[in-house]
């Protein structure tokens, strides 16, 4: 009897053992935390993947300080991943908008850390940081950076208006030089969003967000979200509603493709979500 007990107790020992050693592995919480954040592979609950998407960030935040220091891509493909997750963990998840400053001052946090990898920006910044900004190479840190600071300069005016506002330009303008492929288009529906939102005191041009909201839609007629920016941000500021109600139209009419849909599932979801609100609020009176 006493030696089952001691070979139970044994076995024990060394599952705690290797469980614990797995729970040191940077490799395995990395592999788990990106397949946890995987979108594409299987049928896309947008409900069920906030559980995944906080599991993700949990394990990219517990392997971060296991990266060993000469692995610096590892170390950027997690910045750059938490960076990211926390802007949509916010932008998906959270619903009082008091409760989203911590995840954007989270998710800039984790890009800057990402961009000071290198030690060009390092050095460039102690002098200028916004020229720092436009030497950036990394495009998931600086684009991620500049979504994150903007979102969280909502919460800070003051730096908004000492500066920040002309960082987030800077760092959409960089990431169109990069590529402007990267995220549907992204770098152009971000800094057109910013130039069409932004007081021009402060470095917005309502005129000049035109071409890159028309610029995001042809490099990428599938991601929703170029369309409703575009309607939105400069139909509506504009009051052209034969524009606003066509980008309406053809975002409610693509959301019938489940093909359309799968290519960027959560954001096309989100897209589709504040179309529907459009209509209802203005669509249904100016729409013809």
């Amino acid at each position: 009897m006493k030696r089952s007990v001691l070979t139970l107790y044994m076995l024990l020992v060394v599952l705690l053992a290797l469980e614990s050693g797995l729970a040191q592995d940077p490799a395995a919480l990395i592999a788990e935390a990106d397949g946890l954040y995987d979108r594409w592979s299987g049928e896309f609950d947008f409900a069920a993947y906030e559980g995944r998407l906080r599991r993700a960030i949990e394990l990219w935040e517990q392997a971060l300080p296991l990266i060993p220091p000469d692995q610096v891509q590892t170390k950027a493909h997690v910045l750059n991943r938490l960076a990211q997750a926390y802007f949509e963990l916010a932008e998906g998840y959270i619903a009082k908008y008091a409760e989203r400053e911590p995840a954007y001052g989270k998710g800039k946090d984790y890009a800057l850390e990402s961009l000071r990898l290198d030690p060009e920006f390092v050095r460039t910044e102690g002098e200028s940081f916004r020229a720092a900004l436009r030497l950036a190479k990394d495009i998931a840190a600086i684009f991620w950076y500049g979504n994150n600071l903007g979102r969280w300069l909502n919460y800070h005016a003051m730096t908004a208006l000492t500066g920040g506002t002309l960082d987030v330009r800077a760092a959409f303008e960089r990431s169109v030089e990069l590529d402007e492929t990267y995220d549907g288009g992204g770098p152009h529906r971000a800094l057109a969003a910013f130039l069409a939102q932004v007081p021009s005191f402060l470095g917005g041009d309502l005129e000049g967000s035109k071409p890159h909201f028309e610029r995001s839609i042809q490099i990428d007629a599938e991601y929703l979200e170029n369309y409703v920016n575009y309607a939105e941000f400069y139909a509506k500021a504009k009051k052209d509603w034969a524009l606003f109600c066509g980008l309406l139209r053809t975002t409610l009419e693509k959301a019938q493709d489940p093909a359309v849909m799968a290519k960027w599932p959560f954001y096309n979801k989100l897209a589709v979500d504040r179309a529907r609100a459009l209509w209802q609020e203005q669509g249904e009176r100016v729409c013809k």
